[in-house]
């Protein structure tokens, strides 16, 4: 299999429920977020040029992300879960499938240290 990533970027605030008291993440706080979608074919499933997908195609994505997310309070954006890394993962999977067919993971970062991963 053949894989490209491309990455993007928000920045947005949330706060987490469920966590002992005076646990820092769960005041409301920001990130500057980082999200890689990671699109995979096998080598006969490549487009006419040899490409899993155009990059350019993710411009949607982009445009997508500005709209919904950025600069945003994510637990009004995602009311019905807690706005976790994974959480976000997921949700974002989910939401794009079924436009990206070719699309195997998402990595959401909110420190340069530490990322979650939905791959199903």
């Amino acid at each position: 299999m053949l894989s490209i990533t491309k990455e993007f970027h928000f920045s947005a605030s949330h706060r987490l429920d469920h966590l002992p008291q005076g646990h820092p993440c769960g005041r409301l706080h920001g990130h500057n977020y980082v999200v890689e979608l990671e699109l995979g074919a096998h080598p006969d499933e490549l487009t006419r040029p040899g490409f899993v997908r155009d990059y350019g195609e993710l411009a949607i994505f982009r445009k997508w992300l500005d709209d919904t997310v950025d600069h945003r309070h994510l637990n009004d954006v995602l009311p019905d879960r807690n706005p976790s890394a994974e959480h976000l993962a997921m949700w974002i999977y989910g939401m794009w499938k079924e436009e990206f067919p070719q699309l195997i993971a998402v990595r959401v970062s909110e420190t340069p240290k530490t990322w979650a991963t939905y791959r199903p």
